[in-house]
């Protein structure tokens, strides 16, 4: 074994060479006179050699130490040098891990899962509330106080419902963390139930079947726009939201299978919906293919082929009829088909 007199007094000669402490590690003397710490083991029967430091930095009594925990992991089966690589890779991982960071890589996902724009557009938002006060932090380091904290500020402007979608959104973002390392836990799960529930803010609908008559007599005889009328007729036959519908393309309908297909991108979860077709669904459409069917969209804009009709042109029909904005929109519709009286 070596004695810290031995090390300090080892001098350089021509070439490198060794001097052993014993059980794998020793003092490699350079010509130069820089002394390096090393440890040499054998693992699946191949020769390996570890670094254990730099002398004087590390002293003889600390290279020591150094070894031993190499033996453990040795011992436990495992490669040291493999573990010094994932424990080196880890710690990169985690110097990557800000909440910025992890906040861009949660919108770039979003992007490349083909979510839709206004989705994206919606996530970048309101991660804008979080940004300021967490953006350099490493997420590993965020706590749920913290968390709250901020929830409590967007509460106190009276925007509830905006609190609890950044309570999910920074749930998911950790839990993102957790799945590549980067955290080991997920702060706003314990938010749960902590927040203010908004009162739930009910779409104006007709339902009394006394007055569903007079509206649907009242559609039949729109006497505005063709095409308009026929999407009022549809929303009531279909019960899909508006946005589906004005944005609707001839090449989702299947009328030999009677099948509306609308693609994952527009639905609100995010899933492809298959709506079925009536034969009287199946005539309105053949009386709206002879007034657009030379295009992509269903419901065209007057202005632009390209573009659908607005989101309030099917409510602003509706106020024509002399429906008030309090008593249906075209929204409204969707309430009927879990209407039972």
């Amino acid at each position: 074994m070596l004695s810290a007199m031995a090390v300090s007094n080892a001098k350089p000669i021509h070439r490198p060479y060794k001097l052993s402490d014993g059980r794998g590690l020793y003092l490699m003397v350079m010509p130069n006179g820089a002394r390096y710490w090393r440890f040499y083991y054998t693992f699946l029967k191949k020769q390996k050699t570890l670094s254990v430091g730099v002398y004087p930095d590390v002293s003889l009594a600390l290279a020591r130490e150094r070894r031993e925990e190499l033996r453990r992991i040795l011992a436990s089966g495992e490669d040291p040098s493999s573990r010094r690589k994932a424990d080196a890779a880890q710690a990169r991982l985690l110097e990557t891990g800000t909440f910025d960071q992890l906040a861009d890589e949660y919108v770039a996902r979003l992007k490349a899962r083909g979510r839709a724009e206004k989705t994206v557009t919606k996530n970048i938002w309101i991660l804008e509330y979080a940004r300021p006060a967490l953006g350099n932090q490493l997420v590993r380091d965020i706590s749920t106080p913290e968390i709250l904290e901020i929830l409590r500020k967007i509460e106190a402007r009276g925007h509830h419902e905006t609190a609890i979608r950044l309570r999910g959104t920074l749930s998911t973002i950790f839990r993102y963390a957790i799945a590549t390392g980067r955290a080991n836990k997920d702060p706003a799960s314990e938010l749960r139930g902590a927040l203010l529930t908004p009162k739930v803010k009910h779409r104006p609908a007709i339902t009394d079947p006394a007055k569903v008559g007079p509206l649907l007599r009242a559609i039949d005889g729109y006497d505005g726009d063709g095409a308009v009328r026929i999407a009022l007729q549809l929303s009531a036959h279909l019960f899909v939201r508006p946005g589906e519908l004005r944005l609707a393309q001839w090449e989702e309908f299947d009328p030999d299978s009677c099948i509306w297909l609308i693609p994952a991108s527009r639905t609100k979860m995010r899933r492809l919906h298959k709506v079925p077709l009536s034969r009287q669904v199946l005539g309105l459409l053949e009386k709206l293919e002879g007034m657009t069917g030379g295009g992509q969209l269903l419901f065209p804009s007057p202005r632009s082929d390209k573009r659908a009709i607005s989101d309030n042109t099917l409510n602003a029909a509706l106020r024509r009829m002399g429906f008030k904005q309090d008593e249906m929109t075209a929204h409204g519709f969707r309430v009927l088909i879990v209407t039972e009286k």
